[in-house]
């Protein structure tokens, strides 16, 4: 399996990381949005994309925007935000986005597994996925 995660935060993606390697996951990172997109656009493959909200330059909701505004099929990829903001109306942001669920930083290596499950079979945001 292969997933991108964009965060700015070093730390953050060295935990999900760790996580992702207990399942031979491969984890491709990102800095912002803007190089997040660049990983998209080149010939790179991803199972999923996870995505912080938060980052300097472009932000979470602008990247998944404009990888939803593809003409190929790159725009369906599914697309996990992952975020500490707390925010009002914070899910529905997202959602209406177009991202696939929303996790709350820190994020737990079940709550993880069970969206990434979720979001690649196609299954709703919310949807309880038993192993």
């Amino acid at each position: 399996m292969r997933i991108l995660y964009v965060e700015d935060d070093a730390m953050n993606r060295r935990v999900v990381k760790d996580m992702l390697s207990v399942i031979g996951a491969h984890m491709d990172e990102a800095e912002n949005g803007t190089i997040g997109l660049e990983k998209v656009d080149a010939e790179e493959v991803f199972d999923v994309i996870l995505m912080d909200l938060r980052m300097p330059g472009m932000d979470g909701l602008t990247a998944i925007e404009h990888i939803r505004a593809r003409k190929d099929s790159k725009a369906n990829l599914p697309i996990i935000v992952i975020t500490a903001d707390t925010s009002p109306n914070l899910f529905d942001k997202c959602m209406g986005s177009g991202a696939d669920d929303v996790l709350m930083k820190p994020v737990a290596m079940d709550a993880l597994m069970n969206s990434m499950g979720r979001v690649i079979a196609g299954g709703d945001a919310g949807e309880v996925m038993l192993a």
